[in-house]
């Protein structure tokens, strides 16, 4: 018997419209004959399923159903590809355990933590892995550049704590630019990392859970054209070469997958995440960057990559996940 499964898009970030791409690329990708799909878009103003017709129906969120022609319909999973807030901070999670509704993610609390890139450092520097030297600041903090910099060395780079697709990050080689990348990252959040440049090569990598068993997918070098992997380095066709396979020494290699897994392991990850990492210039030391609980699925974005040089079909991964959630 065919499963029921909400897939959902949108929230209420800057990074809604990516949201919409991936989950039209996970949408046409999860396989037909297993499932039943019906898309929910989540706004501030209603959480809307839209049917083939152009009819629009509203979710219940007492028990997160559907009423369609006098049917109720509720949903064995939930599927959620909603970057930034609600969907990767936790919320969604909160209310869906409530409900008892599987889904794809991490579970609120894991995703509460990691959306906090500060309180995420704490947590996987406890497990032994390498994070950047950097500095938690508040929007009703005075702190000046001249403190900052007493503690910290240029370059460095300054990004919402909260959040995600590099929105807001500035990469601040001069002290004099420093003010102005802070006040343009506060736009985006009302804490700010400012965090140590680590020199050298940069990655990412796509680390599941199936069948209970932590598996690392094809490492991904970024090589961006401009001075780091932003908003539209990252969206833009083009600019940035991502080469999957990355081209790391064996032994190196070992390193990196055990940093990861620790990583995923000691943040109680569940699901597909994406951790960015760095390999220092000269040491090759690992130095963890960031992870995202709700990566990127457009056709474009590096987790459908990774899992075509894996070998695997993209279908199938899909519904594995799907399937660990309801396991």
């Amino acid at each position: 018997m065919k499963k029921t499964i909400a897939l959902l898009a949108g929230g209420y970030s800057g990074e809604y419209v990516v949201s919409l791409k991936s989950a039209a690329q996970i949408e046409k990708s999860i396989p037909s004959d297993k499932y039943t799909v019906y898309k929910i878009i989540i706004t501030r103003n209603g959480w809307t399923y839209t049917d083939a017709s152009g009819a629009a129906y509203e979710i219940d969120k007492n028990d997160f159903s559907l009423n369609i022609s006098k049917e109720k319909i509720k949903f064995d999973c939930v599927f959620i590809a909603i970057h930034g807030t609600p969907g990767e901070d936790g919320m969604l999670q909160g209310y869906f355990e409530m409900l008892e509704i599987p889904y794809t993610t991490c579970d609120s609390f894991s995703s509460a933590l990691t959306f906090n890139k500060s309180y995420t450092n704490c947590v996987v520097a406890s497990a032994g892995v390498n994070v950047a030297k950097s500095l938690q600041l508040y929007h009703d903090q005075k702190v000046s550049s001249q403190e900052i910099l007493s503690k910290l060395k240029l370059p460095v780079f300054v990004k919402p704590n909260n959040g995600g697709s590099s929105l807001g990050t500035s990469k601040v080689k001069l002290a004099e630019e420093l003010d102005e990348a802070i006040v343009k990252a506060f736009k985006e959040d009302d804490q700010v990392l400012v965090e140590e440049f680590i020199k050298g090569r940069e990655f990412t990598c796509g680390v599941v859970k199936r069948n209970g068993e932590i598996t690392v997918l094809p490492v991904t070098e970024i090589k961006s054209s401009k001075e780091f992997f932003d908003f539209e380095a990252k969206y833009t066709p083009g600019m940035t070469e991502e080469i999957t396979p990355a081209d790391i020494d064996p032994e190196t290699l070992k390193v990196v997958h055990q940093n990861l897994k620790r990583s995923y392991a000691r943040l109680n990850c569940r699901g597909v995440v994406r951790i960015d990492f760095f390999l220092e210039e000269g040491s090759n030391a690992f130095y963890f960057l960031e992870v995202n609980t709700v990566p990127g699925q457009t056709e474009t974005s590096l987790i459908p990559q990774q899992v075509a040089a894996m070998g695997w079909n993209i279908s199938e991964f899909y519904s594995s996940l799907i399937e660990e959630a309801m396991r």
